[in-house]
């Protein structure tokens, strides 16, 4: 028997150090980061399950068996997440969430530190990648996204808020509405997020006056991006009065208001079942069995051995679902609005990476040129303070990944504040479906949004550079571009 132990573990070590030495080139830290997501990394229907072994900096789990679902699968599920500037207290609130709602044993506390664990968050005291925890309610099963505050990191922020449907907006009481503030509620607003509640937070060190001022700025902000900012819940408190179980009206009792908050006012989704699976790529991990994508089902259903592909950047492979796993519980099938780790068959960890798409095999097709509408945000807006001429090129964020465009308009030059069709030239083929948002930065700015409208047959870039490709109106000839 003492063999027998021995051997287990040394084999279990040696797939843990497998499973962290073959991360891909996407940043550790994403993985990390990634959710409390286990990998079952060990050979299906062994006799016994070997236990769950733990890492530090990570939510990798190993297991023979799949975890029975508890009564939180069986609630309503809702995509959640905080936003706000750098520091006004996001991940601080985060945990302190997860601690309120341990007491009654529907969700497990995740500390400040198992939030922001990667090293250089730790070092820094700031969130870089969108980090993910679950919580439960009586009511409703929450996926909580914790974004990024810091505009270096605004990229990883997108990637999170794509998620979402509703958010958490978190105001530091003593600094008021700040830069970043105002551009994850833009952003916030391009993606589609419908629904924002407010947690006015650190109000331990603010006036009365103070916070009634905080609160009429935030309210007429909220109304002038397009929200119903006069009843827009808002909640003072102080997430670490909270965490460190404060009982006056602005600790725990607070976090209670916001989770009633977000019952009542954020309502579930209507999520698409029954069109073909998707699931945009958040993060790829390779473990000793193959290769596990992490994601949130955009829409469909998909079980354990369904045969898929993964698409985007022009490639496409073809492969099928071996495990699926819901926060730590191993099940058999994913739906649309699930944030799930996906094991793979067949798939090398190096052809795949965050911004590809896992979906049904043959549903998808990709292209490099699409059709839509741009909006150019002007300088009070947080825009350009110049004109966008025909040709103009710059970054495209949609969902997960981003991509060089060139943007072509039928007249000459569009004003800041002007919104015009557009034909859109990627550097590389992807799959962008109709209606999907997408946004432009120059830099550290976010300077456009727009609606993708359709797709158009791909087009040969020459030595792919955008710069140089020939662009032809739809109005002047039927081509468009020269097509490969």
């Amino acid at each position: 028997m003492a063999t027998l132990t021995k051997i287990t573990t040394t084999f279990t070590k040696n797939i843990v150090k497998r499973s962290f030495v073959t991360v891909t080139s996407e940043s550790r830290c994403q993985i990390l980061n990634a959710g409390p997501l286990s990998v079952h990394a060990l050979k299906e229907n062994r006799a016994k399950p070997v236990r769950a072994v733990r890492v530090a900096n990570s939510n990798l789990r190993l297991s023979t068996k799949a975890d029975e679902s508890d009564d939180k699968t069986k609630k309503e599920h809702v995509n959640i997440g905080t936003i706000g500037h750098v520091d006004h207290g996001k991940t601080t609130l985060t945990a302190a969430i997860t601690k309120y709602l341990s007491r009654n044993g529907s969700t497990v506390f995740r500390s400040y530190d198992d939030i922001d664990k990667a090293e250089e968050e730790r070092a820094r005291g700031i969130t870089i990648n969108a980090s993910h925890v679950e919580y439960a309610t009586a009511n409703r099963h929450y996926a909580h996204t914790d974004c990024p505050g810091h505009r270096d990191f605004l990229k990883n922020m997108i990637c999170g808020a794509s998620q979402m449907d509703g958010a958490i907006l978190v105001v530091d009481c003593n600094d008021g509405p700040m830069p970043q503030t105002t551009e994850h509620l833009l952003l916030a607003k391009q993606i589609g997020v419908k629904h924002i509640v407010v947690f006015v937070n650190k109000v331990d060190t603010a006036s009365e006056d103070l916070k009634e001022l905080v609160e009429l700025e935030v309210r007429d902000m909220l109304t002038n991006f397009g929200w119903a900012g006069d009843s827009v819940p808002l909640i003072h408190g102080s997430a670490l009065y909270a965490l460190e179980g404060n009982q006056s009206e602005i600790g725990e009792p607070a976090i209670k208001k916001l989770l009633d908050a977000l019952d009542t006012y954020v309502p579930a989704p209507k999520r698409d079942y029954s069109s073909p699976f998707i699931m945009p790529v958040d993060s790829v991990v390779s473990v000793s069995r193959g290769t596990v994508v992490i994601g949130t089902v955009k829409q469909g259903t998909f079980k354990k051995d369904d045969k898929a592909e993964v698409v985007g950047f022009g490639a496409s492979f073809p492969t099928s679902i071996s495990t699926i796993e819901v926060f730590r519980n191993a099940v058999m099938s994913a739906k649309a609005g699930d944030h799930v780790g996906v094991l793979l068959r067949q798939m090398k960890a190096s052809n795949v990476k965050r911004g590809m798409l896992l979906a049904a095999r043959g549903t998808l097709k990709q292209s490099n040129q699409y059709t839509g509408t741009v909006y150019f945000l002007d300088k009070s807006e947080g825009g350009r303070s110049k004109p966008v001429t025909r040709g103009y090129i710059q970054v495209l964020f949609s969902e997960t990944w981003q991509v060089t465009a060139r943007f072509d308009f039928e007249a000459d030059m569009i004003m800041p504040g002007e919104s015009a069709a557009v034909t859109i030239t990627l550097l590389k083929d992807m799959v962008i479906l109709p209606g999907q948002a997408f946004s432009v930065r120059e830099g550290m700015e976010t300077v456009a949004s727009g609606i993708i409208h359709k797709s158009l047959e791909s087009v040969f870039v020459p030595e792919r550079k955008l710069f140089k490709y020939e662009w032809k109106s739809q109005a002047a000839s039927n081509k468009t571009g020269l097509k490969k």
